[in-house]
């Protein structure tokens, strides 16, 4: 099966670039969430609650096959005799477990509501903070929409992944109101510090569209987005913050299992 990020290729030279250039993408993200967010805001406030409704269902629904399509980069993983799926399942319980030791839910919610009592928020401004924060930073998009732009200053993959998050955000804000904007903050730091970064990750990941550590970080992520997917349908709450040190153990299992190899 291939995997879903398999057609996004990226430079295999790395240019002069200005600091514009190499972040041009994530600014253009960052545009895209805010203007999303107040074209929600303005759409919130003359829509039946009906539309609102079926309109973060819809978006619920979209983010639960998202999240299943990136997950399945962890069947494309096959590392000696351990396969992706166990990998994965391996790295998402340290991850979770890491997570709630460091109270990372509870830290992403008191910034959430940090951001909230400043800016006078509505009563949903935290559950959005978090939930379009997660959403538009975990994902293959990101991590090679970044490194695209910072090492040849293309914006191609980054601009898909503005629009596609610009919809989101009129449809998140429809539901958790002015909250989801904050999120441009979040991928502002994310986004831009994995494009300064891109020299140093193109000489570790020399093909990353393949590599297996983007492959089951990609899923990994996508087993949080299927999470996401699941709280906006309102079927059950999920402590999504905590799975953040996933993303971390992730590699750390692939470089542990190729050193003793």
């Amino acid at each position: 099966m291939q995997s879903p990020i398999a057609i996004l290729h990226l430079p295999t030279t790395i240019a002069q670039l200005s600091l514009w250039e190499k972040t041009s993408g994530t600014w253009i993200n960052v545009a895209t969430v805010i203007l999303g967010t107040a074209l929600g805001q303005l759409l919130r406030g003359s829509l039946p609650r009906s539309i609102q409704l079926v309109i973060t269902q819809g978006l619920g629904l979209f983010t639960v096959f998202l999240g299943l399509t990136m997950a399945q980069s962890l069947l494309a993983v096959k590392m000696g005799p351990i396969s992706g799926v166990i990998l994965g399942l391996i790295a998402i319980t340290l991850g979770s477990i890491l997570g709630e030791l460091l109270q990372l839910e509870v830290k992403l919610h008191q910034l959430g509501d940090w951001l909230k009592d400043n800016v006078q928020g509505g009563s949903k401004f935290t559950e959005g903070f978090v939930a379009a924060s997660l959403l538009f930073c975990i994902g293959p998009m990101a991590i090679l929409g970044c490194l695209n732009n910072g090492l040849s200053g293309k914006q191609d993959i980054l601009v898909i992944k503005a629009v596609m998050d610009g919809i989101a955000s009129v449809a998140l804000t429809s539901s958790y109101g002015i909250g989801v904007g904050f999120s441009a903050l979040m991928i502002l730091l994310y986004q831009g510090s994995l494009s300064m970064a891109a020299g140093f990750f193109a000489q570790v990941l020399p093909d990353p569209s393949n590599d297996p550590t983007v492959l089951l970080m990609s899923g990994v992520g996508g087993l949080m987005v299927l999470g996401i997917g699941l709280q906006l349908l309102e079927i059950t709450q999920v402590r999504l913050a905590s799975f953040l040190p996933a993303l971390f153990v992730a590699p750390l299992l692939v470089i542990l299992i190729k050193v003793w190899s």
